[in-house]
């Protein structure tokens, strides 16, 4: 700090800023509440418009961490020593640098804020671009120079008039000079020839040239002129949450302008002997040349195909530089998205074999490394049918940078891609292994500093490592488990087989709410916990299962059904307890066939058309009804178990018994029978339909036709019913015997009822 004016100074500042940054941040994550913390850090960016998020939070502290170091920066002045004895031009440059940074510090200061507070800014801009022409002269070409001040001029014009006509509400003509097609191309094409002449120029330091590199990659992915339009009123916005940490790093600029005033008022520092160029040892051809094939192979399966490109419109990678950045950034990522899918990776490859310089080695490995990470995200988050398709305006935007007809689509509408991004991934990963084999620094020639990188980057991985083991995964919620309804398969039923193994497991918990889970838990988390109830289960030790009931208040002895499928000790006993109520259903069945089987077989006194004595017991629910769909209104009349009324009869049945029946019709009245039945009734019915059956819609139970030969017409119904005593049951089973025949009349004539009822 002692080498700059007024280090100590801007270091004091900086510190007592970051721990604003900090406090306020912690008080956000504590309260829910960052209104404080969005003050302080982004001004405008308020948690109306971005709502409070956790981790937007712990970004918007990163970023206030950030502008403290900016701060410090900017606040601490030129070199420390003899200030420089510039000429009248290099003076001037100092000083509208210096204002033009003031400018800029202003709109962080609470005050009102009103559009022509804008123009001295504005017109700062234009002596900056003109003096900068000036100082640059012996460091720069003058045709590039002069592209540089058309550039500058022309962007400082845009900003200017925008400004004007924000204020005054045209808001057209701001479109009209700046389009988003324009992004912030004009001040890059200013920007980095200016940066190209600090390079060259002794007084500009190396570090204020990389400040200038980060602020133009910083504006490049700006939208600059672009309207920005969120989608969805609910969740985060991450459109204008990457807009925020923008105006964020836009710090990166103001930086750049305090720190080239400031190497311009300390002594030009002396320069250092460049460092040799290292260059590493060749190898044998055939094993250089095994580090350019990988990448070509894919290329030339894609282009085979007549598909020219890498990744196209999928993914969140492509969806980023579509959705979210400027538009010259897009285009540029085409032209990458386009080379990368022709093989371009390979001459990159070659011209860092050829050359061996160990940074060039280093770059290209990392270029390498970035784009396989790229198309490993691609084929992570690519959706089958991406939203952006659904919207035609969309689909032509994203669409209309690639070569006509490069995508066919399927017949459902689906775009076709070619390759994976997976086969390139895999591929220029192994471009950049085979070089780190082959050409790599031996541990003796690696620099401390990139040593130091390389650590403080396996740190930063490592502490994603607990959020990549909880990651989510599938979630099987509780309608998945259960079967599709008919309307949903056009109207077909399905019984789909039932789940077995972790479905079956994790169905019963979803459906049972057998586990004090929430529904989104993923399945995974649902799984581990069965295994470890698995494990107690099996164990069966008296102590675990009473401490695990207390502490968790899961009782896992009663979980057999719920652990079946994951369990083997918990399937055994639901597969002994299933067989054991199969046999006692069987036993029962039994026991109800016998007693139909015993019941006295009838003997019609005159021979019926037909007769049909039931050979299994029926289990009606809800007794059994008879009724015609095209019956009127009227009364019903109740006579023992039956029910009469227009078009419907119903006889009542005890729903805890089994009934033994027969059935039979006749074309004439057959003689009345009462002996060995407790109720014997005979009422009227109108068939209309040709066919009358008996049946109960809550079993499914349905008897076979009474009807005579699909005769319609009226009919008299006779019901004869009867308990049949069992092995001193005191109920047995029921007996039920319909007779039915051709016949006029409605009336309700009782020929049998039980003394209690007489």
């Amino acid at each position: 700090m002692r080498r700059y004016r007024f280090g100590r100074i801007a270091a004091l500042f900086a510190a007592i800023y970051v721990a604003a940054v900090v406090v306020s941040g912690v008080l956000a994550l504590a309260t829910g509440d960052s209104a404080l913390l969005r003050e302080i850090v982004t001004g405008g960016w308020d948690p109306d418009f971005v709502p409070y998020t956790w981790w937007v939070e712990l970004l918007t502290v990163a970023g206030g961490v950030l502008q403290g170091w900016a701060y410090w920066q900017v606040l601490r002045g030129r070199p420390a020593g003899t200030a420089a004895v510039n000429d009248r031009p290099v003076r001037l440059l100092r000083a509208a640098l210096y204002l033009s940074v003031a400018c800029t510090l202003l709109y962080r200061l609470p005050i009102p804020y009103q559009w022509w507070s804008g123009l001295p800014s504005d017109v700062l801009n234009f002596a900056v671009v003109g003096l900068f022409f000036v100082v640059l002269a012996g460091a720069l070409p003058r045709w590039l120079r002069l592209l540089g001040l058309v550039a500058g001029l022309a962007s400082a014009a845009i900003g200017m008039t925008s400004t004007v006509a924000y204020g005054l509400g045209q808001y057209s003509v701001v479109q009209s000079i700046s389009p988003y097609q324009l992004g912030n191309a004009v001040y890059l094409l200013w920007l980095v020839p200016v940066l190209a002449g600090q390079a060259r120029d002794a007084r500009w330091r190396p570090g204020t040239v990389r400040m200038g590199g980060a602020a133009a990659a910083v504006s490049l992915l700006s939208p600059g002129g672009n309207s920005i339009v969120g989608f969805g009123a609910s969740g985060v916005d991450y459109e204008l949450v990457l807009l925020m940490v923008l105006s964020i790093l836009s710090v990166f600029g103001t930086v750049w302008q305090a720190r080239s005033a400031h190497d311009l008022g300390g002594p030009i520092p002396v320069p250092s002997p460049a460092p040799p160029v290292r260059v590493a040892p060749a190898r044998a051809w055939p094993l250089a040349a095994v580090a350019v094939v990988p990448p070509l192979i894919p290329a030339a399966v894609n282009l085979a195909d007549g598909m020219p490109v890498w990744i196209g419109p999928r993914g969140v990678v492509d969806d980023l530089f579509h959705g979210y950045v400027g538009y010259p950034a897009t285009v540029l990522w085409v032209a990458v998205d386009m080379l990368v899918g022709v093989g371009a990776p390979a001459v990159l490859v070659l011209i860092a074999i050829v050359r061996r310089t160990r940074r060039l080695l280093r770059v290209t490995m990392l270029i390498l490394t970035l784009a396989a990470a790229a198309g490993v995200v691609t084929a992570l988050t690519t959706m089958s049918e991406a939203d952006w398709q659904l919207i035609p305006e969309m689909a032509e935007r994203r669409l209309a940078l690639y070569p006509d007809g490069v995508f066919d689509r399927t017949e459902k509408g689906d775009l076709l891609f070619g390759l994976s991004p997976l086969w390139y991934s895999a591929a220029l990963a192994a471009s950049a292994l085979i070089l780190l084999v082959l050409y790599g620094a031996p541990p003796a020639a690696r620099l401390r500093h990139h040593v130091l990188v390389t650590v403080l980057a396996t740190s930063v991985a490592l502490c994603f490592l607990p959020a990549a083991d909880e990651s989510r995964g599938p979630v099987t919620t509780a309608e998945d488990c259960s079967p599709p309804e008919p309307w949903e398969m056009d109207g077909k039923p399905v019984e789909p087989p039932p789940p077995t193994g972790s479905r079956a497991f994790i169905c019963a918990v979803r459906q049972q709410n057998a586990l004090t889970f929430a529904a989104t838990t993923p399945d995974q988390v649902l799984l581990a916990h069965g295994r470890r109830l698995c494990a107690t289960y099996t164990r069966n030790d008296p102590r675990e299962l009473t401490r695990l009931r207390e502490v968790e208040g899961v009782s896992v002895g009663n979980l057999s059904g719920v652990l079946a499928g994951i369990c083997p000790a918990a399937k055994a006993k639901v597969t002994a307890e299933a067989a054991a109520q199969d046999r006692e259903f069987d036993e029962f069945m039994a026991e109800e066939q016998s007693k139909c089987d015993a019941t006295p077989r009838h003997h019609p006194l005159i021979k019926p058309a037909k007769a049909i004595r039931l050979k299994e017991p029926e289990w009606p629910e809800a007794g059994l009804d008879l009724y015609d769909e095209f019956a009127g209104e009227g009364k019903s009349t109740t006579a023992g178990p039956v029910t009469a009324g227009p078009g419907r009869v119903t006889v009542g049945t005890h729903s805890d018994f089994h009934v033994c029946v027969t059935l039979e019709t006749y074309t004439r009245r057959p003689p009345v029978e009462t002996k060995g039945w407790d109720d014997v009734v005979e009422v009227g019915y109108a068939n209309q339909s040709g066919e009358m059956s008996f049946m109960d819609g809550l079993s499914g139970t349905e008897l076979p036709d009474l009807s005579l030969n699909g005769r319609k017409g009226h009919y008299r119904i006779r019901v004869h019913f009867a308990w049949f005593p069992w092995k001193g049951e005191e109920y047995g089973t029921q007996r039920l015997l319909i007779m039915a025949y051709p016949g006029p009349g409605d009336k309700v004539v009782t020929y049998r009822r039980p003394p209690k009822r007489r």
